[in-house]
């Protein structure tokens, strides 16, 4: 078979795009693993990055490597070859969550507007403005769920309220919770060489009617970020659900939840992630969605609307994710023609 060689500097761009995924707490508990004989990326769990008190599970640790999953299938169509995925390949490897095969080449298509889209896209926890989204806008992120597997639901303005009440007594709970406001607090810092966490400025404020429950992440420690300001009255908020609840299941949430918010950041709507709720047993059974008549998960709040896009934190680059390169220092990798 003839080959074509893919160029290191465009493998480093596919490893960047991947990492540019939005992850809980900016915890990028992800890494990739390039095997130049199948011309394959592996995506890998960074167990150690995961939050024990807030996640023990592992479910927004599987969210977060999804988002990234997605990403690199978006790159990998970018620059003409097919994605070849598969969710949890090898069970006797429970780290290895996804591989991503670069295959025949592919004719560009949607995916160029998602892969400019994904090296803009940033959680904004600013308040947004009152002005409503076309319903068109909004049809197209609930397509862009139901393309990857999982259900985007716009609960009406009474079960607005409900949920986000359900979210303010999961945000109290987490304040008062000293393990989990300890684990939250040591992801806020200056941004470091590592460039993991989230820097204080990016924090934003908090709703000053405690109407939009923003996540302060034991952020009492930066009282400047904390500055109260009116939100939203009618905040837009949507539940994005899958039908099932397994391992596999979190991984294509994943990748649904990036999709809506690559497809999101394409028409200039922000988006910031209201978590806090699905991370208590109890106020996560009341979100139970429902579709098509049946019962389903909720695995994501997302927050919809326009505004500021807000500073972005720090992302690791290509050379801090991968595990293995080559003698030289460079990566490349024989493609099939």
């Amino acid at each position: 078979m003839s080959t074509a060689v893919l160029a290191p500097p465009t493998l480093e761009t596919l490893i960047s795009a991947a990492a540019a995924a939005p992850s809980v707490h900016n915890t990028q508990p992800w890494r990739f693993r390039l095997d130049p004989e199948t011309a394959t990326l592996e995506v890998r769990a960074v167990a150690e990055r995961g939050l024990r008190h807030i996640d023990p599970a592992g479910r927004a640790l599987h969210l977060s490597v999804g988002c990234a999953v997605l990403n690199l299938r978006v790159a990998v169509a970018h620059f003409g070859r097919e994605p070849v995925t598969r969710l949890l390949p090898r069970p006797e490897e429970p780290d290895l969550l996804a591989t991503v095969r670069l295959g025949g080449r592919v004719r560009s298509g949607p995916a160029h507007r998602l892969y400019e889209a994904l090296w803009q896209r940033h959680s904004s926890r600013f308040p947004f403005s009152g002005l409503r989204l076309p319903a068109a806008v909004l049809a197209e992120l609930g397509e862009a769920a139901h393309t990857e597997g999982a259900l985007l639901s716009r609960p009406d303005p009474g079960e607005t309220e409900r949920l986000l009440r359900l979210t303010r007594d999961a945000e109290r709970r987490n304040i008062l919770d000293a393990a989990r406001a300890a684990e939250s607090r040591r992801w806020v810092h200056e941004p470091t060489e590592a460039a993991l966490g989230i820097p204080p400025w990016a924090l934003g404020p908090q709703d000053f009617l405690e109407r939009v429950p923003m996540r302060d992440f034991g952020a009492h420690r930066h009282p400047s970020a904390l500055a109260g300001r009116p939100f939203e009255q009618r905040p837009v908020i949507a539940v994005l659900s899958t039908a099932h609840d397994r391992r596999a299941d979190w991984l294509r949430a994943g990748q649904a939840l990036e999709r809506v918010l690559l497809v999101a950041t394409a028409h200039g709507v922000r988006a910031s992630l209201l978590h806090q709720a699905l991370e208590w047993p109890d106020l996560r059974e009341q979100f139970a969605a429902t579709g098509d008549g049946r019962r389903a998960h909720a695995q994501m709040v997302v927050r919809l609307g326009y505004g500021p896009e807000g500073p972005a934190s720090p992302r690791r680059s290509a050379r801090q994710t991968v595990d293995v390169a080559a003698d030289d220092g460079t990566l490349s990798v024989p493609l099939p023609r």
